[in-house]
């Protein structure tokens, strides 16, 4: 008896994660990294984020070599159905990392109607946000890749849109005002730039073929962590995932402000909102306060709340100081978290594995001849905010 009690427990104790095991995934803080390369990642890639110590890898696809117009759409334009090819290619990458032990969160830069602008000519695109027609095709699409990867082991949720902006082109500012934004919405609410029902819509979508997986939802603007603050109320779906990015002040973190001639410094006077403000670690706090408030407000648990991006150009002086500070107020309130990015092969503005030092020739080489990125990488004081709290296992 005692012998058949033991090998049952071992049995059991080896059962694949299931689906419906996964929120339980979010239970505790997860911290991992951004994956948004040109090629697929191989598993070298998997394996060094995991080395690190990351428990997940938000995975986006928009970039990798096509079998058609758009990743796994076919066409933006016109969704009919999956790219088969693409679809293989796909399943390949979540087998690897789900052989390095990571789970992986699917983060699509596109839906239909809603084409990425690096893969637009740099063209923002409004049309999901126009004509609801687009909706059912982007609830077409979820149903087809949730029947698809639902049982695949590494997936642990859904993030239905990578930063959706239905209001960019709807009369609302950015970082507008809290009761602005509130009335905006009490006139949105019901047309095609009304965010959470084109969420309810896609999560119904999803749960016609997988009632189990989490689903992560950006807020708005461009997932703002001020966005959520209009939102009456969250999803009705109790396996929901709120997730914001913080690259607040983007004056400062971003690309454009190292090409001026005076770029402007973290900590310091930053514009934002339309005012300059002193930017340092207790205005971060201050702002990422309003998630949090959303959420309690809400009664949405804090580990259903997540930051799914954040960072700042390697090579901006304070970088290292507003990753920490950053880092501060996440792990203070136990929210899940990804670093943008992990050795991205297209892009080193925020790959800080690489110092603060400019890439050799031979990164753009690659690029240009659609090869392998060629840079080793290490750990660097750039990196040490982010790494020394991934803490390897």
């Amino acid at each position: 008896m005692r012998h058949w009690i033991f090998a049952s427990l071992f049995a059991f104790l080896a059962l694949p994660v299931t689906a419906a095991d996964l929120i339980s995934f979010w239970d505790m803080p997860r911290h991992g990294g951004n994956s948004f390369n040109r090629l697929a990642p191989d598993q070298a890639y998997f394996n060094a984020l995991r080395a690190y110590g990351a428990t997940w890898v938000r995975l986006s696809y928009d970039k990798w070599q096509l079998a058609q117009r758009d990743f796994l759409l076919g066409s933006a334009d016109d969704y009919q159905g999956l790219a088969a090819t693409d679809l293989v290619q796909l399943r390949a990458v979540l087998d690897r990392a789900h052989r390095a032990g990571l789970k992986v969160v699917i983060a699509p830069l596109s839906l239909p109607g809603m084409r990425w602008s690096q893969n637009n000519q740099g063209q923002f695109d409004d049309r999901l946000w126009q004509d609801k027609r687009y909706w059912s095709q982007a609830a077409a699409f979820w149903r087809d890749l949730a029947r698809e990867l639902k049982d695949h082991p590494a997936i642990a949720a859904y993030n239905l849109i990578n930063e959706p902006a239905p209001e960019k082109q709807g009369g609302l500012a950015e970082h507008a005002a809290p009761e602005q934004m509130k009335r905006w919405y009490a006139q949105a609410q019901g047309s095609a730039r009304d965010l959470p029902a084109l969420y309810e819509q896609l999560v119904a979508a999803i749960r016609e073929q997988d009632p189990d997986t989490p689903i992560m939802v950006d807020a708005g603007w461009y997932a703002a962590a001020d966005a959520f603050g209009y939102w009456p109320a969250p999803l009705t779906d109790s396996r929901v995932l709120y997730s914001v990015h913080m690259y607040e002040p983007y004056s400062a973190t971003s690309a454009p402000n190292m090409t001026r001639k005076q770029p402007f410094a973290y900590p310091g006077p930053v514009p934002f909102a339309g005012l300059t403000q002193q930017w340092d670690g207790q205005r971060v706090q201050q702002y990422l306060q309003q998630p949090l408030a959303w959420s309690e407000a809400m009664h949405v648990p804090r580990s259903r709340l997540v930051v799914g991006e954040f960072g700042c150009m390697r090579r901006l002086p304070g970088c290292q100081r507003y990753l920490e500070d950053v880092l501060t107020v996440l792990d203070s309130n136990k929210l899940h978290w990804a670093f943008y990015s992990f050795r991205e092969d297209s892009w080193d503005g925020m790959d800080y594995e690489l110092g603060s030092a400019k890439v050799p020739w031979r990164y753009w080489q690659a690029i240009d001849q659609g090869a392998r990125d060629p840079l080793a990488r290490k750990a660097t004081a750039e990196f040490e905010p982010i790494s020394k709290r991934l803490k390897p296992e």
